[in-house]
């Protein structure tokens, strides 16, 4: 389990090829002028949130949250619903919608967005994409947060950053990670 906290982060940090990954691995990246704001590691799992390299995660308009459940085993679609109660009983007006979904690597994904027009704690407008990852060993959440309404120019940059967001195994060798990260 530490091993794969310090692969996950050597991963998230550095994104070179040539990390060693062991077992099942989420496979993401930090984006460009991004900073690690915030990580928490628990015997349940591990949160990171990555905001704007001028910003914190008092005071972020961007945000980039990585969560891994150990040892969670739960539909995709499930954890939507169950984020769906949370947004719509939490703020007037919320809204839920699918992205996409389907397998990738052979695990089930789910992608949607989920806005707030005005959240109460922050006086302000939340919209978030999420993509949800059911793996053998963990459950993986990677949300993309803007506390704007973003240009459609940047919506197909942030889905296009979750649609590489994916989960491998070297243990399968049809889940099997990419060339140089085994």
């Amino acid at each position: 389990m530490a091993l794969r906290l310090i692969i996950f982060t050597l991963v998230l940090l550095t994104a070179l090829p040539a990390v060693a990954l062991e077992n099942e691995n989420l496979l993401v990246t930090m984006p460009p002028g991004y900073k690690v704001g915030f990580t928490k590691h628990a015997p349940k799992g591990v949160i990171t949130e990555m905001v704007r390299a001028a910003e914190t995660v008092e005071n972020w308009t961007e945000m980039v949250t990585v969560q891994i459940f150990f040892g969670l085993h739960d539909s995709p679609a499930s954890f939507r619903l169950r984020m769906d109660k949370l947004w719509l009983s939490s703020c007037a007006g919320a809204k839920s919608a699918p992205v996409g979904g389907g397998l990738v690597n052979g695990y089930t994904t789910m992608t949607w967005r989920m806005s707030c027009p005005l959240n109460k704690q922050t006086g302000k407008p939340e919209t978030t994409w999420f993509k949800a990852i059911a793996g053998h060993d963990s459950f993986y959440v990677v949300q993309k947060a803007f506390k704007f309404e973003p240009s459609s120019e940047k919506v197909a940059e942030w889905v296009a950053y979750l649609n590489k967001v994916s989960v491998c195994d070297t243990r399968l060798p049809e889940r099997n990670c990419p060339s140089g990260m085994r």
